[in-house]
């Protein structure tokens, strides 16, 4: 065996410079981890091995290419005979370069998903027309400070569930399991903000039917139906947080904010205090939002051509009647549909027909005319009452696992949000299912990187490369 002089002297300089970015590298990523609970700093002792790596190679972690075949120098070009190497073995050289290649990136992407960036696509309307269905965003997990995975030992790029030609099932372990840590970000959730976070109602899920959500399909069928119609229900599986479904909503509430819906228009104030209505802040209302419309015609039949060109997509054009169809429209494109000679009326749809809201059973507030309601910053102390007991039963039993009970003051222990969708009445948000968690958020996107259009399946060029903040 060689000395460690020997290995020393054999060094290049290329190695040295190697080993000086990546362990650079991967000192200040320990102390990004560890900042605020030192603990972590134990780490370190993995340096070495990577110093080894570049520079005196104790740890043969190439150790599979003493298979790599070399031919005998004494063959000429077309002829076949022994490999000069009597260890070479071409399928085993082949088989475990691609084995090297394949763990490498796995860990590569892991590591990038967990900590720097993801790529996530929009599924459904809620967020229309600020983000279209067929959008691909690029979410930094970086802005809002990446959480360290609380299940650590999972497939990369699947969320819960491992493909059916993998053979479905679980896609992570349940342990071991970490408790929740934000490492430092560069901000916290503003209001405004587009944020892509964990489903919080996502803990307990009906595996043939997952929306509505288990909690409304409970409210709506009663626990023991569900239990007992598996064939429509499906089992009942429970999820930690950072497995649960990613939606992407806009923060329309932040910590410490008092929040109220009147007709539709969102008004917050800083304090749970009551105060004068003069003191609540209309919430400014983005380019993009919308409200679901009957249109009443003299029994004309829109065209695909003009509906397009209003830009209502296929999925959203509904013919209730011969003279009333269903349109989500933004105010711009209300206006562009009441020009039309043929329409009669443009009416918003009731509240009523958006159903229930949280807390569900407790209240009769609607989607359209909410609250008020306060939304919890960590560290506040509130007397729970009979009134406010059901808005904040869920954070002490699902969020928080403290005790909680009517004329007794409770303290909470995170920051929570409140996101809604522009699409407004498209959008199942914190009006059905509450408060989101802070260790519930994923990260903000930054950018679209693709953009597909199904109604007419191309690419939507002008979309890529635009912002995607807010």
């Amino acid at each position: 065996m060689k000395s460690f002089k020997d290995r020393i002297s054999e060094v290049t300089r290329g190695g040295w410079i190697r080993a000086g970015i990546w362990g650079t590298l991967y000192v200040a990523f320990v102390i990004w981890v560890a900042w605020g609970d030192w603990k972590s700093l134990g780490w370190l002792v993995l340096l070495p091995l990577i110093v080894d790596a570049f520079t005196t190679k104790y740890i043969n972690y190439g150790w599979w290419k003493k298979y790599k075949p070399t031919p005998d120098p004494s063959l000429k070009g077309g002829e076949k005979g022994a490999a000069q190497n009597p260890k070479g073995n071409a399928f085993l050289y082949t088989l475990f370069s691609w084995i090297d290649a394949i763990v490498f990136a796995l860990v590569a992407v892991y590591f990038i998903n967990l900590y720097i960036f993801q790529n996530y696509q929009i599924p459904s309307s809620s967020l229309e027309k600020s983000l279209r269905v067929g959008d691909f965003l690029y979410v930094s997990k970086m802005a809002y400070g990446a959480r360290v995975p609380q299940t650590p030992l999972s497939m990369p790029l699947v969320q819960h569930t491992m493909p059916e030609w993998l053979g479905g099932g679980k896609s992570y372990l349940d342990s071991p399991h970490w408790e929740y840590k934000r490492l430092a970000g560069w901000t916290s959730p503003q209001k405004g903000d587009i944020v892509v976070f964990n489903f919080p109602a996502g803990d307990t899920v009906c595996t043939k039917m997952q929306n509505p959500d288990y909690y409304t399909l409970k409210h709506y069928y009663g626990e023991e139906l569900i239990k007992a119609r598996k064939d429509v229900f499906g089992e009942i599986v429970t999820r930690p947080v950072d497995r649960r479904e990613n939606y992407v909503k806009r923060c329309v509430g932040e910590p410490g904010d008092s929040l109220r819906i009147i007709d539709n228009v969102v008004y917050t104030k800083p304090s749970a205090v009551s105060c004068q209505p003069s003191e609540w802040q209309r919430e400014p209302e983005k380019e993009g939002l919308q409200l679901n419309y009957y249109v009443h015609t003299d029994g004309h039949v829109f065209g695909a051509k003009y509906l397009e060109k209003i830009g209502i997509s296929v999925a959203d054009r509904v013919q209730v009647d011969p003279q009333t169809w269903h349109f989500p429209l933004t105010e711009a494109m209300k206006a562009e549909i009441e020009k039309n000679p043929h329409v009669v009326a443009v009416v918003v749809e009731p509240e009523k027909q958006g159903g229930d809201v949280y807390p569900l059973g407790h209240n009769e507030w609607t989607r359209d005319n909410y609250g008020p309601i306060y939304i919890p910053r960590k560290g506040d102390k509130i007397m729970i009452t009979e009134e406010n007991y059901w808005i904040y039963k869920r954070i002490a039993e699902a969020y928080e696992f403290q005790p909680m009970a009517i004329g007794e003051e409770y303290e909470f222990k995170m920051d929570y949000y409140w996101m809604q969708g522009d699409n407004r009445h498209n959008s199942a948000d914190s009006r059905y299912w509450g408060f989101v968690p802070e260790d519930h958020i994923v990260g903000r996107p930054v950018f679209i990187w693709l953009s597909l259009d199904k109604d007419k399946h191309s690419i939507r060029w002008n979309r890529i490369g635009r912002g995607a903040k807010r």
